[in-house]
């Protein structure tokens, strides 16, 4: 059952359109959302709800949350380059484009086809904490529920976005590697017009990030950067930033060891010498992207891979695990039954992730037993369709957060699947002397309670949010996806993949329907769950479905911006569809 079919089988109430005319208004909103009676236009085919079609092509595509950085990923693809090589110039791109959500500062994972060995290959380039820094210092930075700041030099990991480069393209890579970041050079010199989204998102962490409670070491790099005037740039304005500028040409002309062992590693430890950091050369040239295991499970007839190591990315496989013991097509699209059964996989799948999610170099998950499907049907069987399973607990194992996703193809049939994030938006706040990128806040999501698997320790790899998607079929790819945004990552996965296979959704119908968002469960830093949790619902969500929901006893709230944002690629015989995020700036291009 595939795009318009899926109409034909829905209740009345779930085909019915999103009443976008409900959207909740928050300090700060676009005036022109304060209309309560405009509603979307109607398409006049496809899915009533959708933004638009999928964007189709027989050579290459390209799908990122910025137009000019998927021109240059295109632009990529039409010079000969491969679908990795394409990957990373749109990457460069969207750490001086999209600032808010990723950059060099942050860390990066790859999943991705490789069509000559037949297979899905994984990449890890999580950096490590800085071995100079003690768990007795951090616990001092802890507050007095033992969690870390969300800003400031004692959440900063090494950032591992620039190896992963490499990686990629000393694997698969045809053109020459400076070439790669010849329109990200050319951007951050001349300039280029500042999106909605980035906008909004950079006004908000100069409010931030200078309010004296945040407790970060150093803004004045930051407002030098980004608030030259002494506010950020407005939706619109062209926008330059020299200094990632030469850090890129540095970069390029280096390659990708550069950043990690000559003038911007010594740049970064002078810069966290000066503000009272932990953060070294040493650190920096430690730092290596691994290749790394793939793990997967069959999902009614399509195989979903994700990575393990320290990554929220089981998740993603245990909840599908769960949701595959009902019957979604007789709950029916939108419905309150599909809802509430997918936030129960949800939340006794996040559980297990407080509980067993890790840096594997430190501790062992059982990784084996958490994804199958043995141990899905027996937590399935704590699911009751008409109440609410409270208290929600982890599995007793056997014995033994903003982001920017995005995803290229290319004609040789290989589709690249990459996740990059600074974490909390723009990350930790610090931005080294004259380089013109910020440091991650990764560390954030480090435990200090002692035995968790999670604890802190120097030169560990947190806890990791970011997860890029990729799905098979019949052995074949079938689809290179993600959804960014923190703990909403998993459980945006599982909506795409439900969505195409359970509902027969198009590749871009699949990320404009509604989504749910739940939050509340207990965190891998050690917080524990908040009773039921808050069920986040779009307003598209249909008023039958969310009464139902609220009758279960579910909280019920709308999360303006919460929802993630969506890339997709779709290959088909001969041919592939993209798909991008309405709720962003992207846009999806193919040819």
């Amino acid at each position: 059952m595939r795009r318009r079919t899926f109409l034909a089988t829905l209740p009345a109430v779930a085909a019915a359109g999103p009443a976008l005319a409900q959207s909740q208004i928050v300090a700060g909103d676009n005036p022109n959302r304060k209309r309560p009676d405009v509603h979307a236009g109607d398409r006049i085919a496809g899915a009533n709800f959708a933004s638009r079609s999928a964007a189709w092509g027989v050579n290459g595509a390209a799908a990122t949350a910025h137009p000019l950085a998927t021109q240059a990923a295109i632009g990529v693809l039409k010079r000969g380059g491969s679908a990795a090589d394409a990957a990373v110039a749109a990457n460069a791109c969207l750490g001086l484009m999209e600032p808010i959500a990723c950059g060099i500062g942050g860390d990066c994972y790859v999943l991705l086809w490789d069509p000559k060995a037949g297979k899905v290959m994984g990449l890890n380039s999580s950096g490590r904490s800085p071995r100079g820094l003690s768990l007795e210092t951090v616990r001092s930075r802890a507050d007095a529920r033992g969690l870390l700041p969300s800003w400031g030099a004692v959440t900063v990991s090494v950032p591992g976005t620039v190896d992963a480069w490499r990686a990629l393209h000393e694997r698969y890579g045809k053109l020459k590697w400076a070439e790669l970041f010849d329109d990200a050079i050319h951007y951050a010199e001349a300039g280029h017009p500042i999106t909605q989204n980035v906008a909004f998102y950079l006004a908000g962490s100069q409010k931030r990030f200078t309010d004296p409670a945040s407790k970060i070491e150093e803004v004045e790099n930051f407002l030098k950067v980004w608030a030259p005037t002494g506010r950020t740039p407005a939706e619109g304005e062209i926008f330059k930033n020299p200094a990632l500028g030469r850090t890129y040409r540095l970069i390029a002309q280096g390659g990708g060891r550069a950043f990690y062992e000559g003038e911007i590693a010594e740049t970064i430890e002078r810069y966290f010498r000066r503000i009272g950091g932990w953060m070294t050369r040493a650190d920096l040239a430690a730092h290596k992207a691994v290749w790394t295991q793939v793990h997967a499970t069959r999902y009614r007839g399509v195989e979903v891979h994700a990575l393990g190591d320290n990554t929220q990315g089981l998740a993603t496989l245990q909840m599908l695990n769960i949701m595959e013991t009902f019957d979604y097509r007789r709950f029916g699209f939108q419905s309150a039954a599909a809802i509430h059964h997918s936030v129960e996989a949800k939340r006794l799948a996040y559980e297990d992730r407080a509980r067993f999610y890790a840096d594997q170099d430190f501790y062992k998950s059982p990784v084996e037993w958490l994804i199958s499907k043995d141990y899905a049907r027996e937590r399935a069987r704590l699911i009751r369709p008409d109440r609410i399973l409270t208290p929600v607990y982890p599995g007793q194992a056997p014995s033994r957060g903003d982001t920017t996703y995005f995803t290229t193809a290319d004609a040789d049939g290989m589709m690249v699947s990459i996740i990059q994030s600074n974490y909390r938006g723009m990350g930790s706040g610090l931005s080294p002397d004259g380089l013109g990128f910020m440091l991650q806040d990764r560390g954030e999501l480090f435990a200090t309670q002692d035995g968790h698997p999670n604890i802190y320790a120097p030169g560990k790899r947190p806890f990791q949010t970011i997860i890029p998607g990729f799905a098979t079929r019949d052995g074949q790819p079938w689809l290179a996806f993600g959804v960014m945004g923190g703990d909403m990552q998993p459980q945006g996965q599982v909506q795409i993949i439900s969505n195409m296979v359970d509902f027969g959704l198009g590749v871009q119908e699949a990320g404009d329907s509604p989504r749910w968002h739940h939050g509340g469960s207990s965190e891998p830093t050690g917080e524990p769950q908040q009773g039921v949790g808050v069920l986040n619902l779009e307003t598209g969500v249909p008023a039958a479905t969310q009464k139902a929901l609220a009758a279960l006893g579910w909280s019920l709230r709308p999360d303006p911006g919460g929802y993630g944002g969506y890339q997709a690629i779709e290959r088909w015989p001969g041919r592939y569809a993209a798909a991008t995020e309405m709720r962003k700036d992207g846009v999806a291009l193919a040819y």
